[in-house]
């Protein structure tokens, strides 16, 4: 399988490129700066020389005085060597020219016809010349218009754009090289601290879960990053955590009956026993075989909660008739224990029956199995905007504050709320996990407070908001 680049080499590679995109450009556009201020020097020379040209020809001389303005205007433009001249008329007469230069007769004629003044530039055997052409209409009538040529040898400028050409091509490489290293070394010390994350991160072991990511000496643009990184391993602690205790805690409530049953069965082949011992060995086994059975399904319940069940088969449900459907099923137990059932309020929330009524059964039976004797079991159902609250409640020993966060854990029974049944069987420490995984499931909340001698489990459900008021009445 092949890697993609480190974000080094593309940093370096982006560098280099941006690098070499701004040298080049910055070198074009140098390049046609000294170009275009050598041209305009240029121009201003030749425009200076025609405009002493136009001033002499303004009054075109006569053929016989041709060499004696070509003898003044040589001793004229005598300081200036590499000036060449070529004035004609229109009509092709050639009043003056430069002998050393062979100009484009045909191409001056043709700029010649505009109006305004027009540069141009040419080669001439090994060297290149700019001119400047100007049409002047002399002061005599009847004369045909003059075309007058002013060049000057541009070789000089030639040789320095050469010159500057090769510098700037030696120059760019070089210089994209140094930008390429500084890219790099820039880039690696600017990930730097991704290094130090990942080393960090490498140090985090099963056993080291308490290690974190460092928040404050990384950059801003990481400290995102690095802190939902340690949100994520504060998770997995606790998570794993959890695990280990449940897988602890597993292991010793299956190690009991395990136990139980293996006694049973050693004892029992121990000798020949009759049939009334052996049927009493069998029955104390299925009640063992029994509660691991329900303790089996019921961690398979959990299983499937928390890998996202959802609620199969939702229909609307009356929680009032729920609730008396189920005092009825708890009415035996509770006039046993001299326990009072009362209900309060309506509501309809959409749910399944049966995962619905399973989590409000768990809290009953734990509120009776711990109310006090002669005590009360009140549920009431509130409605409120937007969800529907069901708060059950007993009168008894409370539950520790300290003890209240773990309630909801799977195996954990508080100690002090079982004082009352500590010769009965008990529950598996199964129940209040198995509520509160039924209850998320359904969108719903719960939480459970315990003060001044009465313990509450709030329920907090979504409710129907579509759903009519008055049906509740009927």
């Amino acid at each position: 399988m092949k890697h993609p680049a480190s974000l080094t080499t593309r940093l370096t590679l982006l560098f280099v490129l941006v690098s070499s995109a701004v040298l080049i450009g910055l070198a074009w556009v140098l390049h046609a700066a000294v170009e275009r201020h050598f041209v305009e020097m240029d121009r201003g020379i030749l425009q200076s020389k025609v405009a002493v040209l136009e001033r002499l020809l303004a009054r075109p001389p006569a053929q016989e005085e041709l060499p004696a303005l070509q003898q003044s205007v040589d001793e004229m433009f005598r300081s200036d060597p590499g000036l060449q001249l070529f004035v004609e008329t229109t009509g092709g007469s050639v009043l003056l020219s430069s002998a050393e230069t062979a100009f484009p007769v045909e191409r001056i004629r043709a700029l010649g016809e505009g109006a305004t003044p027009s540069v141009f530039s040419w080669e001439a055997g090994q060297s290149r010349y700019r001119g400047l052409v100007k049409r002047i209409e002399p002061e005599l009538t009847g004369m045909d218009p003059l075309i007058v040529t002013a060049a000057i040898n541009i070789d000089h400028h030639e040789r320095f754009m050469d010159r500057y050409s090769r510098t700037l091509s030696v120059f760019i490489p070089i210089a994209t090289l140094l930008s390429g290293l500084l890219g790099w070394w820039a880039a690696r010390r600017g990930l730097s601290p991704l290094r130090l994350i990942q080393e960090r991160a490498a140090a985090v072991t099963a056993s080291q879960l308490s290690q974190r990511l460092p928040e404050d000496s990384v950059p801003r643009e990481l400290t995102g990053l690095a802190h939902e990184l340690n949100c994520m391993l504060d998770r997995l602690e606790e998570a794993f955590r959890r695990l280990s205790n449940f897988s602890s805690d597993l292991a010793h409530e299956m190690r009991t009956p395990v136990s139980n049953l293996l006694t049973q069965t050693q004892v029992v082949l121990s000798r020949s026993r009759s049939s009334r011992e052996y049927q009493e060995v069998l029955a104390s086994s299925a009640e063992e075989l029994d509660r691991l059975s329900r303790m089996i399904s019921d961690m398979l319940f959990l299983a499937k909660t928390d890998n996202g069940m959802s609620t199969p088969s939702t229909q609307e449900l009356r929680l009032h008739e729920e609730i008396a459907d189920l005092f009825e099923f708890y009415d035996a137990l509770a006039e046993e224990e001299g326990i009072t059932l009362s209900s309060s309020g309506k509501a309809v929330v959409r749910g399944n029956r049966l995962m619905l009524r399973r989590a409000f059964s768990n809290l009953l039976s734990n509120a009776i199995r711990h109310a006090e004797q002669g005590g009360d079991v009140v549920v009431s159902i509130d409605e409120n905007t937007s969800t529907v609250s069901v708060c059950v409640e007993n009168t008894g020993d409370r539950i520790p504050p300290e003890e209240l966060p773990r309630i909801f854990d799977r195996f954990y029974r508080a100690e002090g709320a079982r004082t009352r049944h500590q010769n009965s069987t008990g529950g598996l420490g199964l129940g209040l996990a198995i509520t509160r995984a039924i209850v998320r499931a359904h969108g719903g909340d719960i939480r459970g407070s315990s003060s001044g001698g009465t313990t509450r489990f709030l329920v907090t459900l979504p409710r129907i908001l579509n759903s009519p008021q008055q049906s509740l009445d009927t």
